[in-house]
């Protein structure tokens, strides 16, 4: 079944703030999830971003759909970003959209012109299982490489350090690309940015024209969670 539809669901087409920040919970304590996801939601947070690993597309292997359904179990109104570093998203997009997912957001690099499950097939099967749709491009990867795509999306993910670990310092030189994309992205589609956003590197992404923020370790790191998000904010 698709995920639930609530009030949630319209964080990225009908967003109540903008930047929103959604932080990773690859940096969360995974002894206490829950908690951990409770405490930045109450601290500002306007959803959570779930980093999928398949030690293929990328070097290493996280959670899976069980995960997802636990925490849809707990909050019933939480925006999950999906972001499927995968090099065969299709076999996934419908199991995280069954588990609660709100958002399913596929890589560019693995799946551009395949005979089977190209992009615009992805596009058409994460919508069909009720999910917004995001495509993700890695920090080598040319802006136009998702230019055909800008107008089928509702998010655009920037990875600013190469995916696969978390902790990476933020590589500048995306800034470039992202103000291309900006420039370019229909009115309504966020732009995103994950890797390396901090308060000494998100107001550079901020200006590039990201309006909603992957934060990791800058987020469930710090004891201040909530002077941390509106920094990332840019409220501060």
């Amino acid at each position: 079944m698709p995920p639930v539809m609530s009030e949630a669901f319209t964080l990225l087409t009908e967003p109540p703030r903008l930047p929103l920040v959604l932080p990773s919970i690859l940096a969360a304590d995974f002894a206490a999830l829950g908690d951990d996801v409770a405490d930045v939601l109450n601290q500002g947070a306007d959803g959570v971003h779930v980093d999928i690993m398949d030690g293929h597309f990328v070097p290493n292997v996280t959670m899976g759909p069980a995960t997802v359904k636990a925490l849809r179990r707990r909050f019933a109104d939480l925006y999950l970003d999906v972001h499927l570093m995968m090099t065969n998203p299709e076999l996934y997009a419908e199991p995280f959209a069954e588990a609660g997912a709100n958002c399913i957001t596929f890589h560019i690099e693995p799946t551009a012109g395949r005979a089977e499950n190209d992009e615009m097939g992805l596009i058409r099967l994460i919508r069909d299982c009720g999910c917004d749709v995001g495509v993700s491009l890695n920090p080598g990867t040319e802006p136009e490489a998702i230019e055909h795509v800008l107008d089928e999306v509702e998010l655009v993910l920037v990875m600013s350090v190469n995916p696969g670990f978390g902790g990476q310092s933020f590589m500048p030189e995306v800034l470039e690309k992202t103000r291309w994309i900006a420039e370019r992205i229909p009115q309504g589609v966020r732009l995103e940015m994950d890797g390396g956003l901090d308060p000494t590197t998100v107001g550079a992404a901020r200006e590039a024209g990201v309006d909603t923020i992957v934060a990791g370790s800058a987020v469930f790191g710090v004891e201040d969670r909530a002077a941390a998000i509106r920094q990332l904010r840019g409220e501060v």
